[in-house]
């Protein structure tokens, strides 16, 4: 071969099927003889794109053929392996790649020894292993732009700060040590096996050209040993490079300035973020002006779409260059057949998007894809399409994490890491794989019991804590613990088999071996079945075999890190079988396909593009000194990504307006696009309001709900703590009262204001009923209400200071008053009595006598009282309505005329826990008056009772919002009439 031979590389605009082009011409060239076609070989970046043009070879061909070999070169992902038939035989064979998990392990054990632990301690195991991923990703891109150790120690680091400095001393020091353990394993690392397959196939066909054609064909990489063999392949006899989406209408001042052709990466710094730099990169160094760029001669073209791939162009201008976009009129800045949807969060996206696929496949012959880096999105689209029987291959696959088997191995983890705290512990339960068969309902009746049983505050950490909190609770609880003890007895055993052995495991692998078994123990061969559970096995058995390797002291905190990470790594590609025209492709699936209808979703920033984070070890600088690509380069790869996909025959654009947590900003590139295009054009079909319609049609968002049972079956009892809620919140009420319904505790949850003060008041009621309100019985009363609770050590710690030392105040206060001849006599005392055929009950915490014989009632609080507001305006009503009781002779044995009204709170006051406030004494305006206190409050009760119990007032729902808890509103619909209806 000459080195003068002319170059012979070509280009498939964006507005022609990359596929489809490229076969058609190979067909053209090559397809008269059968054998000269077969001896072909075909280039292409990744097995991704060899399936891609296979199926247009299957397309393309009315009969029969052998095609060309298909080799994947490894171009976007080190992962695909090169193809063996570019690994040619050879006396000295290249040694093996050395496993990526197996490096993952090595690298995080190096830099647990490497890292300094003046600070910090230890490099945690979980710690180790996300840097060490980091650190394979910096040693791959040293080997692919062929920079060694030196030059890496010649990188000027004066003017940055230290922490890059002594980064980069790390990193040396490992990529010192790195080599020689390579050298034990006898391995090489896959980036640098890539290199030698490569190296030496160029050298082979220098000095023996193949007999067949050899295309390469849509590679994009400009990695050195890539663009070596690229730059051969153009120049051989029968040999081609084909390019995907060479920017032809690009100025030449514009190309030029996104790297100047002089000097790589010298001067002013490259546009790594543009779509069109890469291959700008990439032809430099195949020694090729883009002026020598062929457009591919083959292909449908079609008017309308060049002219739209022209308007992609400018509208993708650097940003120096975007002031031309005035000159250009409105005919030459509209993109036509591109639309756009704005929704309002991802969910009507995703119902939108659906939509638009379902009603694409309606038209015989269509072919319509989903293009998304967001995976949430793309598996959210593919559950709506289920609707109508329809399911559609997602090719980016789902992580194993996802998974039966994965989710099982997590929640596994997690509750040995969490120490088995309820929600964690429940989650492993209630898991489809485990006990699955036909014992599996009578175990998810056991776990329903314990659920309810472990509703509550936290319990002590540990399978301990939970037999202890078991074999607690009041008479309410006690009958559920017991049962749930004796089903959680047999339960347990393989949780307490593995507990043991862990606690004598010292290493990863041992930990791996211990849950590998509970997980067998729980699920049986279930969990080790089907692809997903052979993939788990797969995973789980090089764990267990490189994890001696790896990282020392590894915490079963840091292993269920490590775990989850492992697991998220391993993509489970979907077997054929989907729908044969819906498709929902990556942005690496897509790069060299298309459909007649491409819906391009997600286009917020962070999404598409998804921002690069921050690299560790190498900074901005120091990446530039030594010529590796900048964190940029992945977002001018997503830009080049998108603007080919916007070649497709028709193109539609999504994106939310808000994510899951807050609202988002959209991509770049939307704004680029919208912008150039002086906004763009809405879909014929309004997939968007169809979406809403489905799910908010007119007549399906209800109002306030107002029941309205007929007055005979209204209830005839009310507790003075029901009265103000009745009026808050009448729905509230019939919930209650009605309905009988009552929220359950969640499990494992922090001590609510409702726990707190059913504590509270029950050692309180106890102190008084059993101990006669004694001086120093209220604080070992309260100790061993902690003790007996089983409440989790960090909940006791933070709670068990503040009620001691409320405690002491409140035994201090009422020795105060003993001394000036107050003193309490009942503690929990109950009352009733009749109104208007409505019994009004209530149930005192404490009253006592004044030295003039009158009453003081007072009520418990563990937060804030009600304010004076409250109180007066009849929201707050309970103290005043058991003055009531007492009065009317509600209470059995106590006489007398309540004069005192006080609230005793747990809560922070003036000076500490414990403080005492009173609605009718004291000054401000809003005290209510001690003689007429009863008298008022009565009447507040006897309206509400009038108007709901005796009357026909509808129950409606938060007639107060503001004092209204928000217990019932998924009852009561609250998010779809709150702010319009009155």
């Amino acid at each position: 071969m000459a080195e003068d031979t002319a170059p012979s590389v070509y280009s498939i605009p964006a507005h022609r099927s990359f596929s489809d082009a490229l076969v058609t011409g190979i067909l053209a060239q090559f397809g008269d003889d059968p054998a000269t076609l077969a001896r072909g070989t075909i280039l292409v970046p990744n097995n991704r794109a060899a399936m891609a043009i296979q199926a247009a070879f299957v397309r393309k061909s009315a009969k029969g053929l052998l095609m060309p070999r298909l080799v994947p070169i490894g171009d976007s992902d080190l992962a695909e392996r090169i193809g063996t038939a570019l690994d040619p035989i050879d006396d000295v064979p290249i040694p093996p790649a050395v496993d990526p998990l197996q490096r993952q392990f090595i690298l995080a054990r190096l830099l647990q020894q490497t890292m300094p632990v003046e600070r910090l301690g230890r490099l945690d195991g979980s710690q180790a292993m996300r840097l060490a991923a980091e650190l394979g990703s910096v040693v791959d891109q040293l080997i692919v732009e062929r920079k060694t150790n030196a030059d890496l120690r010649d990188v000027d680091v004066s003017g940055l700060s230290e922490h890059w400095a002594k980064s980069l001393a790390i990193l040396a020091i490992i990529l010192d040590d790195w080599p020689k353990e390579l050298e034990k394993l006898g391995c090489i690392d896959l980036a640098e096996r890539r290199n030698r397959q490569l190296e030496r196939v160029r050298a082979l066909w220098r000095k023996t050209p193949p007999s067949g054609f050899v295309i390469a064909a849509g590679v994009s990489t400009a990695a050195p040993a890539i663009t070596d063999l690229l730059r051969l392949v153009s120049r051989l006899q029968n040999g081609q490079v084909v390019f995907a989406g060479i920017d032809m209408f690009m100025p030449d001042e514009d190309w030029h300035a996104l790297m100047p052709d002089s000097a790589e990466l010298s001067g002013d710094r490259p546009i790594e973020s543009h779509p069109q730099y890469h291959l700008r990169l990439l032809l430099h160094r195949i020694d090729v002006a883009r002026a020598s760029v062929e457009i591919w001669p083959w292909g449908a073209e079609n008017a309308d779409r060049a002219a739209r791939t022209e308007g992609v162009s400018r509208a993708m201008a650097p940003a120096q260059f975007t002031k031309d976009w005035a000159n250009y009129s409105d005919s030459e800045r509209r993109l036509k057949g591109v639309a756009a949807l704005e929704m309002a969060t991802p969910a009507e996206e995703a119902q939108a998007i659906a939509l638009a696929l379902r009603e694409a496949v309606e038209t015989p012959g269509r072919t319509v894809a989903l293009v998304t880096p967001d995976r949430e999105l793309a598996r959210r689209v593919s559950a709506h399409l289920l609707r109508w029987g329809i399911k559609a291959d997602d090719s980016a696959g789902q992580p194993l994490s996802t998974s039966l088997p994965g989710t099982l191995l997590t929640a596994l983890a997690n509750a040995y890491a969490g120490q088995f705290e309820p929600v964690s512990l429940l989650t492993l339960l209630k898991h489809p794989l485990v006990n699955a068969g036909e014992g599996r309902l009578p175990w998810l009746d056991g776990v329903r019991l314990l659920d309810l049983a472990l509703r509550g505050p936290k319990p002590t950490a540990g399978l301990s804590g939970i037999k202890a909190y078991l074999s607690t609770g009041d008479k309410r609880t006690a009958t559920l613990r017991e049962r749930a003890q004796t089903w959680w007895q047999e339960a347990s055993a393989p949780f307490y088999a593995a507990e043991q052995s862990l606690s004598a495991a010292q290493s990863f692998s041992a930990i791996i071996a211990v849950l590998r078994d509970c997980a067998s123990a729980l699920a049986g061969d279930d969990i080790w079945s089907g692809p997903d559970g052979r993939a788990a096995a797969d995973l789980i058995s090089n764990l267990e075999a490189l994890g001696e390797q790896g990282p020392q002291d590894v915490s079963i905190a840091a292993f269920a890190r490590i775990l989850s990470d492992q697991l998220s790594g391993v993509a489970m590609r979907p077997s054929f079988g989907g729908h044969p025209r819906i498709f929902i492709w990556g942005l690496l699936e897509a790069k060299l396909q298309s459909a007649d209808l491409m819906i391009l979703a997600g286009l917020n920033e962070g999404v598409w593009p998804k921002l690069a984070s921050a690299d560790p070890w190498l900074s901005p600088a120091i990446r530039f000194q030594l010529g590796l690509p900048s964190l940029d380069r992945r977002i001018g790869l997503s830009a080049h990504d998108l603007a080919s996909a916007l070649g497709a025959q028709n193109v539609l654009l999504t994106r939310a307006k808000r994510d899951a947590r807050s609202p988002v900003i959209p991509s770049r590139f939307w704004l680029r696009l919208e912008t150039f295009s002086n906004g763009f054009e809405l879909p014929k079909v309004r997939y968007d309001l169809i979406g809403r319609q489905i799910d908010h049609g007119e007549g399906t968002r209800a109002g306030r709900p107002s029941p309205s049972p007929p007055i005979a079956d209204r209830p005839r009892a009310i507790s003075v703590t029901d009265v103000d809620g009745l009026k808050v919140d009448p729905f509230a009420y019939y919930a209650k009262k009605m309905l009988r319904l009552s929220a359950l505790d969640a499990p494992g949850q922090e001590p609510d204001a409702k726990w707190r003060g059913t504590f509270l008041h029950k050692v309180l009621g106890d102190w008084g009923q059993k101990d006669q309100f004694a001086a120093g019985a209220l604080l070992p009363r309260l100790t061993r209400a902690f003790d007996a609770s089983g409440l989790h050590s960090v909940v006791r710690a933070m709670w068990q200071p503040r009620f001691e030392e409320a405690a002491a105040w409140f035994e201090a206060r009422v020795e105060e008053q003993r001394a000036e001849g107050r003193e309490p006599a009942w503690a929990e005392v109950r009352g009733e009595t009749d109104v208007a055929g409505v019994t009004l009950s209530g149930v005192a915490d404490r009253i006592d006598t004044l030295p003039d014989g009158k009453l003081a009632i007072v009520d418990y609080k563990t937060g804030a009282p009600p304010s004076d507001v409250q109180v007066k305006s009849g929201f707050a009503s309970q103290l005043g309505l058991l003055g009531f009781l007492v009065e009317a002779g509600g209470f059995e044995m106590i006489t007398g005329d309540p004069a005192v009204f006080e609230y005793w709170s747990q809560s922070r006051g003036k000076s500490g826990y414990g403080a005492v406030s009173s609605p009718t004494e004291g000054r401000g305006k809003n005290k209510s008056d001690p003689d007429d206190f009863t008298a008022d409050m009565f009447s507040h009760f006897e309206q509400a009772i009038d108007k709901w119990l005796l009357g026909d007032a509808p129950f409606a729902a938060k007639l107060h919002p503001d004092l209204a808890y928000s217990e019932f509103d998924h009852l009561m619909r609250y998010d779809e009439w709150q702010g319009r209806d009155g």
